[in-house]
């Protein structure tokens, strides 16, 4: 019998091991927890796990905690949780056991990370281990990293997301990548407003979802984050398009593009700032359908739950990320 991935543990029990050093986080800075990250997932790395897919993990679970009610948050400098049958083992008769000895016994998954006698999931080298523990098992019988993956999440979007995450770290060696950018350079002559949900006709009636940034033909358009391109080529809505999906599962969507930066493909991984095509006209029709419209650029942010994918207003973090541009100017 298959083991049970992650989400279904947390969706079906709903009891989660939640860390109690909350306060202890809250007192360092960002960058601290970051090279707090970085420190466990060098220690707990692999050849068939590597540090960045450890954090592309830790990651993708941090996303999903902060989007879904259903979830609860661990408040660690990890975000990976276990239910509690899954660590102590479903028979055991102690559900918050935290003996290696009587884990093992109970069939538990639970592993003593930092050599202290216990098995304890607040402790975020606990949890690593028994997350790595657990991914060698499965890769022990599946064959590949890839299965193991299969087997532990069985949800193709979900793996999905945490190969372009871990993809992302791996480019630039780091989880620290918070920075954005404005999609349009602030010097260039541009002009936006919050559209959402406004009523569209052109091939039935429907709602905009996104901003919609009117600027000249041809002027620059910049990836607002880090990610990878998932999509680029036509749809006979946004024209010539790209979208991009970033590490905090975010699908970022731009269309109406007059063209493609020349040096991109599908698999790319890009940087804020980085020029992925320019300012048109194109869509409302068949491939090269241009001109139905005054040229500008369509930006649109869909969030991933684990469970659905849905459209939310971009106009905030466009106003918030206009100002930082402007400031750096």
């Amino acid at each position: 019998m298959r083991n049970f991935p992650i989400i279904a543990f947390i969706l079906l029990l709903g009891s989660l091991c939640v860390t109690t050093n909350s306060n202890a986080q809250q007192a360092l800075s960002q960058d601290e927890i970051y090279a707090q990250r970085m420190s466990y997932y060098y220690e707990f790395e692999s050849p068939i796990v590597p540090w960045y897919y450890i954090a592309a993990i830790d990651q993708y679970e941090r996303n999903i905690q902060a989007v879904r009610k259903d979830i609860a948050t661990r408040e660690g400098i990890i975000s990976i949780q276990f239910p509690s049958h899954f660590w102590s083992g479903p028979l055991n008769p102690s559900a918050q056991d935290t003996a290696p000895s009587t884990i093992a016994y109970f069939a538990g998954n639970g592993q003593d990370g930092n050599n202290d006698g216990v098995a304890d999931p607040a402790q975020d080298a606990d949890v690593l281990r028994t997350l790595i523990n657990y991914l060698h098992q499965a890769h022990a019988t599946a064959g590949t990293f890839q299965a193991a993956l299969e087997e532990y999440y069985e949800n193709d979007q979900i793996i999905n997301q945490i190969h372009v995450i871990a993809g992302v770290y791996k480019k630039y060696n780091t989880v620290a990548l918070a920075e954005r950018a404005f999609p349009i350079p602030v010097r260039a002559n541009y002009s936006y407003k919050g559209t959402w949900g406004a009523s569209r006709g052109w091939g039935g009636r429907r709602t905009h979802e996104g901003t919609d940034l009117f600027a000249s033909y041809g002027t620059p358009v910049h990836s607002t984050s880090y990610g990878a391109i998932e999509v680029m080529g036509w749809n006979d809505y946004g024209g010539w398009r790209i979208g991009i999906r970033d590490v905090n599962n975010t699908y970022h969507y731009y269309a109406h593009l007059s063209s493609f930066h020349p040096d991109l493909a599908i698999g790319d991984i890009v940087g804020p700032g980085t020029v992925i095509g320019y300012v048109g006209s194109s869509g409302y029709g068949k491939e090269g359908t241009s001109g139905k419209f005054p040229p500008h650029l369509h930006y649109g942010m869909y969030k991933f739950d684990g469970r659905n994918e849905w459209a939310f207003d971009p106009f905030p973090s466009l106003l918030i990320w206009e100002r930082q541009a402007k400031k750096g100017d």
